[in-house]
């Protein structure tokens, strides 16, 4: 067995951790938290699809095309469930539901494509907001 065999071998493996469960369904959920085109919901229809006093907007831009968030299933509560469930699968350590949401350990379970998604959900559902450069989880309200 020659020296190269294990770096060459490590070069190509690939973190088993990514395809658990609930690591890939939550990646699946962040693919479907926002339809095609913007809100049509009545207050956007009102306010011809002005937000400027929302303080959750409703529509978005990924990619330069509008996308409107899903809410029936994008509501804070909705997120976290998600969001706990491949924490958890992902780190062996359950998520802490108050304070700073490790940035970094996120995105590493979640795919490259869809880290703007992930923020813009975090702020959309009011789960998380940023604070000096940190995302910080919210208290839900009962």
């Amino acid at each position: 067995m020659s020296t190269e065999q294990p770096m060459t071998a490590d070069l190509f493996e690939t973190d088993k951790r990514l395809t658990l469960k609930p690591v890939v369904e939550f990646n699946g959920y962040l693919r479907s938290a926002f339809g095609d085109g913007p809100c049509t919901c009545h207050r956007c229809a009102e306010n011809g699809g002005e937000q400027p006093d929302y303080s959750h907007l409703h529509t978005f831009s990924f990619d330069g095309k509008a996308v409107h968030r899903r809410f029936a299933s994008t509501a804070a509560s909705d997120v976290l469930n998600r969001l706990k469930k491949a924490w958890l699968s992902y780190t062996q350590k359950d998520l802490q539901p108050l304070g700073v949401l490790d940035l970094d350990v996120l995105k590493t379970f979640t795919e490259s494509a869809l880290h703007e998604r992930l923020l813009t959900l975090l702020s959309a559902s009011g789960l998380a907001i940023e604070a000096q450069g940190q995302w910080h989880l919210q208290a839900l309200a009962d």
